[in-house]
């Protein structure tokens, strides 16, 4: 491919190349037809195909059929990679059914706040769990001959003002919770794509910026593939190129052209670039069009099916008072439908993403299927299309709720309160969703409430409902996986992949989201999502991690391959899990880790490996985990590096991030030139002599003067080295000398 690539970049014109930079219309890429170059389509979405039927409309409810998977909100919450890998398989043949070359997804941005109104299109606040995720739907997808585009990169994080606004982030937050996720999928399986998002980092747009596209991606991260911008994103075309933007998104770009062809005839812009640019493009259209099936097909019923077992194996049952659930068709008595959502569901993000299912499942009518008719079964809307309570529907719902044995309430997030393009106000359901809650409670005990919600929600009435099913935006098939999960044919194993705030007030952005005069300030620094929570000491109405089951685990033995670690070693540990309950069930085994002695100020513990695993009453199964030295690591801003943070670890692993039972240590060895301060005028004495060659130096150079006796006095520990000049009288040359020798000693 090398040498016809560049062969055919010889043959083109200067302005053919920059034609392969800018695409076609809406979805296609430009081709060279005297060459005999076809163009590729470049298609939404990140859960199901989202194909116009033609390139030259955005097509929004109108695309092609195509299997709606959960939405990356709730696949997240299965914690299962091979589950992941499969749908991102039926994906793949989905995309070559229609002729899609590249896949817009998955998008990996961390959730920085409950706000984001795309955050129903994103997986976690956590970026190990999101790039794992990522990684294998992504790699899934890709193996079907299709690419995917990594998105989006970086710092999307809000819908408000996303075109404009700055992400003002410091460093070290930028590498250990941002891009932490898109280099874990970059690695992993190299997407054919990275998608740089619309708005800027640091003042810097991320189309123009050299440090995220060039530096970062392509250089550190080796990024083999197209950077693509996101639709719209290209502000400077000239600038988005030299910083290492390859593909602008949509076309046509006719009017970029001549102006870039001048450009580079004027020497104002490098030939190189664009040769570079139409080279990953050529690349990319080369796969694309090679890896084309004309014929393919797919299995609409199969593809439905594993959209069914993905939206069981994704919920999460936040509460089951006294095991009420399952139920029991035998003892269930009348059963109480309510709420829209139970005969017209919401079952996907507002936006792009929207996709045409092939066909689509309401609950209500696969409980009358299970329950054998309509007989045990009554229903009422509950609430109508607004916000606000209908006194008429409340009191039907209630009458319905009171004379029946169970009410199954199916309440959540309507598509005007979550969407791709602006932000939510707040974390409340609707009221009149609320409402309707709080007085079916009061008049049926047995009450279940459903909820189909892309993102948190405050649950005002947790404490009156007798269980909550967290059901998220699960796709095509979620009216018959919440009846597998009430049924008890499936046994619930989803756990929360983002922490619910008991207010919005709690949670770690609040007091710096949305930004003004251009700019949002990530002061909570590393401190996202559990992590906050953790260091604040601050319970949130559920944490990170948490779901409950059918069954009970009991978490036995961790144990270790070794108790040291040395420089570029992995290590792999054991976790003993026994299903101490009555049914077979899943368990999703987490594990973090704590420095013991850290190098620096960061989070009291991190998320970073995790097993999902089956198993049957009684039995005990062991879930391998495998650490890399990467997890024990941060990034050092004064090294621009990588380094061991400590020495001492322990891993603590349990079933949700509040609950760990079990802790190991670890000790991690590394060059302690890699996690020594490099040190200057204005670091303080003690950080002198914690060094062996600074303490050496200065009790040399103390030796017999008043100044010895400062050593041992932690009053001064504190003052930065250069003020010696002044209060010890020493020379600025050996002030200056002990500096260099610290910082080269060996």
């Amino acid at each position: 491919m090398d040498e016809q690539v560049a062969k055919l970049l010889r043959e083109m014109t200067l302005e053919e190349k920059i034609d392969l930079t800018v695409g076609k219309n809406f979805w296609s890429t430009n081709g060279v037809e005297r060459l005999n170059i076809q163009p590729i389509n470049l298609n939404d979405g990140p859960h199901g195909v989202r194909k116009p039927p033609t390139g030259g409309e955005l097509g929004l409810g109108n695309s092609l059929p195509a299997t709606c998977f959960p939405t990356a909100m709730a696949l997240a919450a299965s914690w299962d990679t091979a589950l992941l890998d499969e749908i991102g398989k039926a994906l793949g043949e989905e995309a070559q059914a229609l002729d899609t070359q590249v896949l817009l997804g998955p998008g990996v941005n961390i959730k920085r706040t409950p706000l984001g109104g795309r955050n129903f299109e994103y997986f976690s606040e956590d970026p190990v769990l999101a790039g794992e995720m990522g990684a294998a739907l992504a790699g899934g997808i890709q193996s079907k001959g299709v690419g995917t585009s990594l998105k989006h990169y970086a710092c999307n994080n809000q819908e408000y003002e996303r075109m404009s606004i700055s992400a003002e982030i410091d460093e070290r937050t930028l590498r250990e919770i941002y891009l932490t996720a898109f280099e874990k999928v970059v690695k992993k399986v190299q997407p054919w794509t990275v998608m740089a998002s619309y708005n800027k980092v640091n003042g810097v747009f991320a189309a123009e910026s050299p440090l995220l596209l060039t530096q970062i991606l392509k250089e550190e991260w080796g990024f083999e593939g197209v950077v693509v911008s996101d639709w719209g994103a290209v502000n400077d075309k000239a600038a988005s190129l030299a910083a290492g933007l390859d593909l602008e998104m949509p076309g046509p770009g006719a009017h970029n052209t001549a102006t870039l062809a001048a450009m580079v005839r004027a020497g104002e812009l490098d030939e190189k670039v664009i040769d570079e640019a139409a080279r990953r493009v050529l690349e990319m259209i080369f796969k694309g069009n090679a890896s084309r099936q004309n014929s393919a097909t797919f299995d609409q019923a199969a593809h439905h099916t594993l959209a069914r077992r993905a939206a069981a194996e994704s919920m999460v049952l936040i509460k089951n008072e006294g095991g009420f659930l399952p139920l029991q068709p035998e003892n269930a008595g009348t059963v109480a439908v309510i709420g829209r959502f139970a005969t017209n569901p919401r079952y996907q993000g507002s936006g792009s993403s929207q996709v045409v299912p092939t066909q689509l499942d309401n609950a209500y009518d696969e409980l009358m299927a299970w329950l054998g008719g309509a007989d045990n079964l009554t229903y009422a809307d509950g609430y109508g299309e607004g916000e606000q309570t209908e006194s008429g529907l409340l009191d039907e719902a209630v009458k319905q709720a009171q004379a029946a044995s169970v009410a199954l309430v199916f309440v959540g997030l309507p598509g005007s309160f979550e969407s791709e393009g602006f932000d939510r106000t707040h974390i409340s359901l609707p009221e009149s969703h609320n409402r309707l809650v709080e007085e079916v409670c009061k008049v049926q005990p047995n009450t279940v409430v459903i909820l189909h919600n892309g993102s948190v929600v405050a649950m005002p009435w947790l404490d009156q409902a007798k269980a909550v099913l967290e059901a998220g935006l699960g796709g095509q098939a979620v009216g018959s996986a919440v009846v597998d999960v009430l049924s008890g044919k499936v046994n619930p194993s989803g756990k929360l992949a983002e922490t619910f705030p008991l207010r919005l007030e709690d949670t770690p952005a609040y007091i710096n989201y949305p930004g003004e005069a251009g700019k949002v300030h990530y002061g909570e620094g590393l401190y996202v999502g559990y992590r906050y929570y953790d260091k604040k000491k601050l319970m949130p109405l559920l944490p990170f991690g948490f779901g409950l089951s059918y069954t009970t685990f009991e978490y036995e033995k961790v144990e270790t391959a070794k108790s040291e670690i040395g420089p570029g070693e992995s290590l792999e540990v054991t976790v003993s899990v026994r299903n101490s309950g009555k049914v077979a069930g899943k368990e999703v085994v987490q594990l973090y880790v704590r420095s013991l002695n850290p190098a620096y100020s960061g989070p009291d513990k991190q998320l970073k490996a995790f097993g999902k695993v089956s198993v049957d009453p009684g039995e005990t199964a062991q879930v391998k985990l495998t650490l890399e030295e990467r997890d024990f690591m941060l990034y050092d801003t004064e090294r621009q590096t990588w380094r061991v943070a400590g020495e001492d670890f322990e891993l603590l692993v349990g079933g949700s991030s509040n609950k760990l039972p079990l802790k190991a240590q670890i000790k991690v060895k590394a060059d302690p030139r890699t996690y020594r301060r490099i040190l200057t005028r204005l670091s303080p004495l003690s950080q002198f002599l914690e060094n062996p060659t600074g303490k050496a130096i200065i009790g040399q150079l103390a030796a017999g003067t008043p100044f010895e006796v400062w050593l041992e006095d932690p009053m001064l520990a504190s003052i930065p080295i250069g003020k010696l000049v002044n209060f010890a009288g020493m020379p600025e040359a050996a002030i200056q000398a002990i500096i260099t020798q610290v910082n080269e000693a060996a």
